[in-house]
């Protein structure tokens, strides 16, 4: 804020002044980004913006620069990378080891034929190994892509196939917690399905190498060390490819560029997070979610970042903390589920372990409910910055989170990110303050797609955000925008919950139910009345604790709490038992396609079914829905 009133000669009073002023003149925001971070760039950029039209803006014309160039511009013996996996021993490199390492696995891609714009893709897991090959990739200027190994093979293919990869990066199997899960008969079939993949390099992690036709070992891989130089590239040059959940059909290839990730993560890492040299950021994810790209960005600013790869419960909910505590981290980050579980649990990870060092909690993935942010301040730390955030794959961040300028308030997102001009749009197109609307960016933003892949007359891209407001980014979130500046977001808004004319999101009914005893999760569907003359009808399934059968006891409990907490509008009509709700694989639950089964859909027509959780829970929607059918006559 200071460099900001410096460079305008402005006095911005509190955040909100600072914000107003991001998003009305994009040009000095984002102008002041790129200097006050001291972006590399061979060649500087011609102006900011082409213009303010969505889609199409370009960002700083004529520039050329490297994201790569930025993640591995500190150096020397602190630490960069720091991993633990329930698979192998630690292991941890300096910024200088992670720019040998880097060096080697460039040299490896270059001695594979990988050049400009070539694709590589990797089914690794979250390894120290992986960001070294991510950043070789991108200092040759050719394009990344992964999935986790947790992903079956149709789900794999699916994503990848759309890419076309020239090398294959894998690991043969993992351990998850106490469980050895191999990967051999998938790597041989997704290779099989690739025929553009020239090479396979393995990674070995759970056997010893995999031996095969056009298939090379890590060792080999990395055995030497070419020049670390990084490719000039323009600012929407290709960085990776990101896939949407694949939830409503083939997963769609999100390709985002150098210039764009680049300004937006030290925006949202730098400001946001206030993350720089000295901090150590841990966030648990896989490298089939977007969190995976966001926390190697720490890297960016000097921060050592922790990759781990394993059961985030191996030794109960305190397994993450405890990670947490032994190496100092000052920043950790997980899904709202993980903290619904540990609050749930009794854990009191601040009596039991010493996180000193934890300044920052963030939280994404789901709403977090109130208790939630109580349970953080009373059993976590009173001191931490507390940051909800949501966004998307969709643009490799967030639109909203939390801030060190702004309070904390409980069951709210604290402030919209600078730069990112987010509204609640009513039905009519109205922008609303303390009603619940679509939440939508009138403006551009970096970080936006510069496309997907193979959408050559940009159709797809258009369709997916722009159709219903022209020129306006709609994100398909529910979001109430409060007087204060804060943010609630109530879930999808493709999956709303209208009854009797009162709209709630799904987000509402689970903070309502979270804490019934016996009910460890929950998944509601509107099902609209064919006639629309009618209420439709409100189902919601649930899964039990251990020895817990949903009785008309408990079915009495759920539907009282959500009478009394939410409205008697949203009481169920059929209430069902499950053993597990559907998820992916980066824990969002699917409600889409969990409506369409239930009006007749079949389960892999409208789920990559490799990429959830667990393959049998959407087979179990599927009986219901049979059940449903059978007792209605059809």
């Amino acid at each position: 804020m200071d460099f900001a009133e410096q460079r305008t000669g402005r006095r911005f009073a509190d955040y909100d002044e600072l914000w107003r002023w991001s998003i009305h003149d994009l040009e000095g925001f984002w102008a002041a980004v790129w200097e006050f971070f001291g972006v590399r760039a061979s060649v500087s950029y011609t102006r900011v913006l082409s213009g303010r039209e969505m889609p199409g803006t370009r960002w700083f014309e004529g520039a050329r620069l490297n994201y790569a160039e930025h993640a591995l511009a500190y150096r020397g013996d602190r630490p960069a990378v720091i991993g633990r996996s329930q698979t192998v021993g630690p292991l941890e490199w300096s910024r200088d080891e992670l720019r040998d390492q880097v060096a080697r696995a460039r040299a490896g891609l270059q001695h594979l034929g990988v050049g400009h714009g070539d694709r590589v893709a990797a089914y690794l897991p979250n390894v120290p190994e992986t960001i070294a090959a991510f950043l070789a990739t991108a200092s040759l200027g050719a394009i990344w892509t992964s999935c986790a190994p947790e992903f079956g093979v149709r789900a794999v293919l699916d994503r990848f196939d759309q890419v076309e990869p020239t090398v294959l990066l894998a690991i043969d199997g993992y351990r998850y917690g106490s469980r050895d899960v191999s990967r051999v008969d998938e790597l041989a079939e997704i290779r099989a399905g690739l025929p553009t993949v020239r090479a396979t390099v393995v990674l070995p992690y759970l056997y010893p190498a995999i031996q095969g036709e056009g298939v090379i070992t890590w060792e080999q891989f990395t055995s030497e060390r070419g020049d670390l130089e990084f490719a000039q590239v323009g600012p929407d040059h290709p960085l990776y490819v990101l896939y949407s959940s694949g939830t409503t059909g083939l997963p769609k290839p999100i390709v985002h560029a150098h210039g764009g990730m680049l300004l937006e993560h030290l925006k949202v890492i730098g400001l946001h997070a206030d993350m720089g040299e000295g901090d150590t950021f841990l966030w648990f994810t896989t490298t089939g979610w977007m969190m995976w790209n966001f926390l190697v960005a720490g890297l960016l600013v000097g921060a050592a970042v922790v990759t781990f790869d394993g059961d985030p419960n191996a030794e109960g909910p305190a397994t993450l903390w405890q990670v947490a505590s032994g190496l100092g981290v000052t920043w950790l980050g997980v899904g709202a589920p993980y903290l619904v579980a540990c609050r749930r649990a009794g854990l009191r990870p601040g009596d039991e372990l010493d996180l000193s060092h934890l300044r920052s909690v963030g939280s994404t993935g789901a709403p977090l409910p109130v208790d939630e942010f109580l349970w953080v301040y009373d059993a976590v730390k009173p001191d931490v910055m507390l940051s909800s955030i949501s966004g998307g794959t969709d643009i490799c961040s967030a639109f909203v989170g939390g801030s060190p300028l702004t309070p904390v308030w409980a069951g709210e997102i604290s402030c919209r990110y600078l730069g990112a001009a987010v509204e609640a749009f009513d039905e009519s197109g109205r922008s609303v303050v303390d009603e619940q609307g679509e939440l939508v960016v009138t403006a551009p933003m970096p970080s936006m797609p510069v496309g997907f892949l193979g959408d050559t007359d940009g159709s797809r891209y258009r369709s997916a955000y722009f159709d219903d407001y022209p020129g306006v980014w709609r994100h398909g979130d529910w979001i109430t925008i409060t007087s204060r500046g804060s943010c609630i977001i109530t879930g999808r808004s493709d999956t709303t919950l209208n009854r009797g004319g009162v709209r709630v999101g799904t987000a509402e009914i689970y903070r309502v139910i979270d804490d019934i005893d016996g009910v460890t999760d929950s998944l509601v569907v509107h099902l609209e009345d064919p006639s629309g003359d009618g209420p439709g009808t409100l189902v919601l399934f649930v899964v039990c604790s251990s020895g817990v059968t949903l009785d008309d006891e408990l079915e009495a409990t759920i539907c009282a709490t959500i009478r009394s907490g939410l409205s008697p509008r949203h009481v169920p009509d059929e209430l069902y038992q499950i053993p597990a709700i559907p998820m992916t694989l980066s824990g969002k639950k699917l409600e889409l396609p969990v409506k369409k089964i239930l009006l007749g859909a079949e389960p892999d027509a409208v789920a990559s079914l490799g990429a959830l959780k667990d393959l049998g829970a959407l087979d179990d929607i599927a009986g219901v829905a049979v059940d449903r059918l059978r007792h209605r006559g059809g």
